[in-house]
């Protein structure tokens, strides 16, 4: 498979190795300094850039006709015009905050734990992030989606980097030396509290996790999600 990397740096060079030692070809390295010069030979585009290129990146694979994959955060409020664009040009996509397998599977229990936890207003929840200093985004898009994970589950309303109110999800973000990703969903009481968490060791999980996804969705056309890609639905 032909890959096109949308994003070279540290990220970038790791998903380069693996993608390498499962047979794959890269055909395009993109970083500020080149051009789009060799995309449209691409099967598939992962992106793993900065947020102010993540559309221009996303759109142009959607014009060349290249299924993307793109792990960038940052730029969601540009999300439904990639959407928009996306089926217009009957393209590929798949947008996530983590491609980690642990990340998804903790996405997974979050949502049940706050199904659960909805039925008891003693507790009050808060989040917290680590990240390393290079970081760019804060909150990180993995906490965020965390907190809609709540929220969809829940009578909270939204999350804020402030004070919270009664309704509203209280998240720490820390920008700490060179740690890959820490997310902690904590559930507190005046008897108890509930952790759930992860702890990313290295880059390799989310880079493996892009290149799977980008495995699963060279040939197809639509929206998708890594539910989709790792049949947690």
């Amino acid at each position: 498979m032909k890959i096109a990397l949308l994003g070279y740096g540290k990220m970038g060079k790791v998903i380069e190795r693996i993608a390498l030692e499962r047979g794959h070809e890269i055909v395009l390295r993109k970083d500020e300094f080149t051009t789009y010069d060799g995309l449209s030979t691409a099967d598939v585009a992962i992106d793993f850039s900065i947020p102010t290129a993540a559309v221009d990146n996303i759109s142009n694979c959607f014009h060349a006709n290249v299924p993307v994959v793109s792990g960038t955060t940052g730029w969601l409020e540009h999300y439904d015009e990639m959407v928009t664009l996306c089926n217009e040009k009957k393209g590929g996509f798949i947008s996530s905050s983590n491609f980690s397998l642990g990340v998804n599977i903790f996405f997974e229990l979050n949502e049940y734990l706050a199904k659960i936890m909805a039925q008891f207003d003693s507790y009050k929840v808060t989040m917290e992030e680590i990240h390393h200093t290079h970081k760019l985004d804060a909150p990180s898009g993995t906490a965020i989606s965390l907190a809609k994970g709540v929220i969809e589950n829940s009578n909270y309303a939204n999350w804020t980097l402030d004070e919270a109110k009664d309704n509203e999800i209280h998240i720490e973000a820390k920008r700490i030396g060179e740690v890959p990703g820490t997310h902690t969903v904590t559930y507190d009481s005046a008897v108890d509290s509930i952790e759930l968490k992860h702890t990313a060791h290295n880059r390799e999980g989310f880079a493996l996790g892009a290149v799977i996804a980008a495995e699963w969705l060279a040939g197809k056309t639509g929206i998708f999600s890594m539910k989709d890609v790792l049949n947690l639905k």
